[in-house]
């Protein structure tokens, strides 16, 4: 990278495309070298927070496991806290949780029943969005708590996968790099 903040353009060119994996005929997107090059860092972490600052969130839930890469670093920025939406038996207090179908099965995700406080204006971060289906279980997750969705944000999204619809209707939805 150059002495000069990079721009959002400058992100894709980051971006590895890594062909038939993890299986025969997908084209994975791997973000690893954005978290990897500090002067990309800032600029995707500035501009997710720059993108959902209007959002007026008063927590961030992200989603494991990269989620957690820059859900806390934007919630430092924006002055609010960070709660980790994580996989069964990894919290040791009491939890909300929610299963969901995947494509090959079931999983499950859970916060901390205290983290998430009734009321709240919750922003749910990840770094992909694809088919919606892990940030549309996290949005019920939240609802559970008794908080409210005020917006997502991703590093990525795959439109093709059309994700963006099964996520809650109108809530700000934010994707830094977009794929067709």
């Amino acid at each position: 990278m150059s002495a000069s903040p990079p721009s959002v353009a400058d992100l894709l060119q980051l971006v590895r495309t890594v062909p038939d994996f993890p299986k025969p005929g997908i084209a994975f997107r791997d973000l690893t070298p954005l978290f990897a090059d500090p002067a990309a860092l800032r600029t995707l972490v500035d501009e997710l927070v720059d993108r959902c600052r209007p959002m007026a969130c008063e927590a961030i839930v992200g989603i494991e496991a990269r989620g957690f890469l820059v859900g806390p670093p934007m919630a430092c920025a924006m002055g609010v806290g960070f709660v980790p939406a994580r996989k069964p038996g990894k919290l040791p207090r009491p939890t909300y949780g929610v299963d969901y179908a995947l494509e090959y099965g079931m999983d499950r995700m859970e916060v901390h029943r205290e983290d998430v406080q009734p009321g709240q204006a919750v922003l749910i971060v990840d770094d992909l969005l694809a088919t919606g289906g892990t940030a549309a279980a996290c949005a019920t997750l939240v609802e559970t708590a008794g908080a409210r969705v005020c917006g997502y944000g991703f590093v990525a999204e795959l439109r093709s996968l059309a994700g963006r619809q099964r996520l809650r209707k109108g809530v700000a939805c934010e994707s830094l790099v977009v794929y067709d």
